[in-house]
């Protein structure tokens, strides 16, 4: 784990609109289809419904059928689900267009290129004076030399003085303390 300040964000991808889909139109040969304002079509064979959410080429225009349900018997369907399939609840097209099974069944991928925006806070950065002991000016700091160590400035960090890297006295002389112990030894003093 680093020692560095960090700053933690956040943040939110919105979906601003249904994504295209990648299906190829028979007619135009365009790669992109939209479900437009969303719509299903339910068809009823004796006992059993097909359910098919119409989706319409980006190009041409031309409708086509991506099947929800195929020869469903009627009593499989929850009441309120049917309902929304009849009345093209725009929810019920979100989740279906969503689902990772419905994808695969129809051989369509999401296309999602302007349909999102990422939320996020401004950011707030912290002045270097807010908090004493902690550096922001990089490894060398503005006077060349490397910043002093923390002194115990953060919480838990003054009893975890583990032998680190030795450091020169300005004489030349190798200091024959490590640099952790010798700020461990001023912050105690």
């Amino acid at each position: 784990m680093s020692s560095q300040p960090h700053i933690v964000l956040p943040w939110v991808v919105r979906r601003t609109r249904l994504p295209l889909l990648s299906l190829r139109c028979v007619d135009c040969r365009s790669t992109s289809a939209t479900t437009g304002p969303g719509r299903f079509r339910v068809n009823a064979n004796h006992k059993l419904l097909d359910v098919w959410l119409l989706v319409r080429c980006v190009s041409c225009d031309r409708t086509s059928k991506l099947t929800v349900y195929e020869r469903t018997p009627v009593s499989s369907f929850d009441p309120a689900e049917l309902t929304g399939y009849r009345v093209n609840d725009a929810e019920l097209v979100a989740s279906r267009l969503l689902d990772a099974q419905f994808a695969r069944r129809n051989r369509v991928t999401l296309d999602w290129t302007g349909a999102w925006r990422l939320v996020a806070p401004p950011a707030v950065l912290v002045a270097p004076s807010d908090k004493p002991g902690v550096h922001l000016h990089g490894a060398a700091g503005k006077s060349g030399r490397r910043p002093e160590p923390l002194t115990g400035t953060w919480p838990g960090r003054a009893d975890r003085c583990a032998p680190a890297m030795r450091r020169t006295a300005g004489d030349g002389q190798d200091d024959a303390r490590p640099y952790a112990a010798r700020a461990c030894a001023t912050s105690a003093a």
